[in-house]
């Protein structure tokens, strides 16, 4: 049971760390260029629907498996 706590936690830290560097890069991106901004902000959240989908069935597998 510790084991599945511990991966699910890194399941949540890896998302965590993906979703700040999608918005960060976003950030960036519309700063330089910001005529594009509404095109990268639905990419910004796209991706960031994925990494959380990925994260959510990472934390699943990680109480399953134990």
């Amino acid at each position: 049971m510790v084991l599945a706590g511990i991966g699910a936690g890194l399941a949540v830290i890896g998302a965590g760390i993906g979703i700040g560097k999608i918005g960060g890069s976003a950030m960036d991106a519309m700063a330089r260029q910001p005529e594009v901004a509404s095109k990268i902000q639905t990419a910004m959240i796209i991706a960031a629907a994925l990494i959380e989908g990925v994260a959510l069935f990472a934390v699943v597998v990680a109480l399953i498996a134990k």
